[in-house]
């Protein structure tokens, strides 16, 4: 067990795509959350619901620090290259994006055509990396670590 580890944490990193789509999806929802806290009108705005009185602002910074949790979480797993975990993680994560199409469908309706594709293509991109992470092989002899 303790071998297929290391494996995994050998073969999975830098080199992987899926390392880098992690990272950056990370980074971005971390950037997000940042500018929900700091700009919670700016942010609403650019999520595709704006809000309808300066007093919600306050739902912005709580929904801000929840995206900032949301990218943290995935950087000790990309830093100890933790592939597995991370794709459980990034997996579950999914709902998120999904569940934010189906608010601006809903709510906007399905003109808002521009925030309909940021939501949308988020959650497309987040289901192939999940692939990726879940199926991910080495072109290295020897690597069993995807093999469970």
């Amino acid at each position: 067990m303790e071998t297929q580890v290391k494996q995994q944490q050998h073969y999975w990193g830098m080199r992987s795509v899926s390392y880098w789509i992690t990272l950056v999806l990370a980074l971005g929802i971390i950037f997000i959350g940042v500018r929900f806290i700091l700009q919670p009108v700016v942010g609403a705005i650019g999520y595709g619901v704006a809000f309808s009185d300066e007093q919600d602002a306050v739902y912005g910074k709580i929904k801000g620090i929840r995206d900032v949790f949301s990218g943290i979480v995935l950087l000790p797993l990309l830093i100890m290259r933790m592939r597995k975990a991370a794709a459980w993680v990034f997996t579950t994560a999914i709902v998120v994006p999904v569940v934010d199409f189906l608010i601006i469908r809903f709510t906007n309706g399905a003109g808002d055509l521009e925030h309909l594709l940021v939501h949308g293509v988020t959650a497309l991109v987040m289901i192939a990396n999940s692939f990726l992470l879940f199926h991910m092989r080495s072109s290295l002899k020897g690597d069993h670590a995807h093999r469970k």
